[in-house]
């Protein structure tokens, strides 16, 4: 399962882009009520109340001179802490391979992967624990899962109210800050303590700036995080990007994860 891992982390840690856009340039200084660190550390628990919703994803990476930005979209369960997503992969430069989307399924310590790697038959689905994965899975599958994401904010230690704006339509607080992802894992649900202290371990450092947008009812409407990894292939740690917006809560979001008959146990086909 390493060789998985490998391959895909490869290609889909070439991740940042912005998805939605600020309705206004012109932000409003009028300050909330209540403590910006504490209003962030709860905003999982605000989704868990909201239910489910719909999930635009996006990655950014840049490498070698190149811009690269995968995306995704699709729903999300937040109270049974499951997701399904489309993932597109950039096309290759010289326009030789045409690459399928990826359908990736996320569940409580698993990634299961569609039309990922060679070798791999069109029915047939891969599993990731993870739990061993180094950035816990905020980074490798080319999509920081919504709730893993949420829940990085449980370990904000500093924040500051930014101003008001909007998000796709929606009227929101802008805040910046600094989350500790050692503190996240500590306070993160069981589904996601595992993979939050891997991504401590993982990165490059497990201080992590974030921008965050809320709606009047706490819910997120749009988190971007920047990571720092070190990649294999090089030194320096390299700045990855994950943007998510949330938007049509309460949304019907039935997800159902593959058996044991319908995943692949057989090596992947390096790409």
């Amino acid at each position: 399962m390493r060789g998985v891992v490998a391959g895909f982390g490869v290609v889909c840690c070439l991740g940042l882009g912005s998805v939605g856009c600020e309705g206004s340039d012109a932000e409003s200084r009028e300050a909330p009520a209540g403590d910006a660190v504490r209003v962030l550390r709860e905003t999982a628990d605000v989704l868990v109340d909201a239910g489910s919703s719909k999930a635009t994803t996006s990655l950014e990476m840049a490498t070698g001179g190149t811009r690269v930005t995968i995306r995704g979209e699709g729903v999300y369960d937040y109270r049974k802490r499951l997701g399904r997503l489309k993932v597109l992969l950039p096309q290759d430069p010289a326009g030789e391979v045409v690459r399928r989307p990826i359908t990736e399924l996320l569940a409580p310590g698993a990634l299961f992967m569609k039309n990922r790697g060679a070798g791999v038959p069109a029915d047939k689905w891969v599993r990731v624990d993870t739990g061993t994965l180094s950035d816990g899975n905020l980074v490798t599958g080319g999509a920081t899962d919504p709730f893993a994401a949420a829940e990085v904010l449980r370990g904000t230690w500093a924040a500051t109210f930014v101003g008001r704006t909007e998000v796709a339509g929606a009227k929101v607080r802008h805040y910046r800050g600094t989350a500790d992802l050692r503190q996240a894992s500590r306070y993160a649900s069981d589904a996601n303590r595992k993979a939050l202290d891997a991504a401590a371990k993982g990165f490059a450092t497990a201080r992590v700036p974030f921008d965050v947008y809320l709606d009047d009812a706490g819910r997120i409407r749009k988190l971007r995080h920047r990571f720092s990894f070190v990649n294999g292939r090089q030194d320096e740690p390299v700045a990855v990007a994950s943007t998510t917006l949330l938007y049509d809560f309460g949304i019907p979001a039935e997800v159902r994860l593959p058996g044991d008959g319908d995943i692949y146990a057989g090596r992947i086909a390096e790409e």
